[in-house]
């Protein structure tokens, strides 16, 4: 049997960095731990990524393609089930580069690239929101007019945006340990979705919104 390739050593500091910094933060990882926990020469480092930020823009790129990916599907959310589906995929693409999101101010400000990036993935965000509630109106789901409809994309997306941050806040030593992450994608995309409940266009349709909700819970809790 051949033997599989090793992993090219810029793939394996950027899959290790990206743990550490979920795990402890950026601002508290430096080159020299990565080297560590590599068991590299901080020369080595160096040479794939010539500085920290140098990572942390490889690790934005990444998750910037795979969140834009997401937010493409926006305008494909046909029912209350895909709406569901749709956020909680993008509360995976949040945990899995939550340090972004638990660092996030501290970063913006120290690093042009994710001051500017970011920026444009916010506003991506926000527009997929829009598209979505769209979307459910048009499929009759939802009773909204176009100023509800700016407003409320843009609420759900702050709340995407802070959910972690809050969460962190509430439970600074385990809020964003990998055994928290059904609890935590579960409860921001519970509480997202209950901003949609009181436009949906009738009443059994608001209780399906909720037992759906409510049976995922119960799901991730067991």
């Amino acid at each position: 049997m051949a033997k599989k390739a090793p992993r090219r050593t810029a793939e394996r500091i950027a899959e290790v960095t990206l743990a550490l910094f979920n795990r402890f933060g950026e601002p508290n990882v430096s080159t020299t731990l990565i080297s560590a926990e590599l068991n590299i020469s901080p020369g080595n480092l160096y040479y794939h990524f010539a500085s920290k930020d140098a990572l942390v823009n490889h690790l934005f790129d990444q998750y910037e393609v795979s969140m834009l990916a997401l937010l493409d599907a926006a305008p494909d959310v046909r029912d209350i089930e895909d709406a569901w589906f749709f956020l909680h995929s993008l509360f995976e693409q949040v945990w899995n580069h939550r340090f972004l999101y638990r660092d996030l101010n501290n970063l913006l400000s120290g690093n042009r690239h994710l001051e500017t990036h970011f920026h444009a993935v916010l506003e991506r965000q926000t527009l997929a929101f829009r598209q979505m509630l769209e979307s459910l109106a048009s499929a009759g789901l939802m009773a909204i007019d176009p100023d509800s409809i700016e407003t409320l994309s843009a609420s759900m997306s702050v709340m995407v945006t802070y959910w972690l941050s809050y969460e962190y806040v509430r439970n600074p030593r385990q809020a964003l340990e990998p055994a928290s992450a059904g609890l935590a994608l579960t409860r921001g995309a519970q509480h997202v979705l209950a901003l949609l409940t009181p436009y949906m266009a009738n009443q059994d349709l608001q209780t399906h919104l909720q037992s759906l909700s409510s049976a995922y819970s119960a799901n991730e809790t067991r």
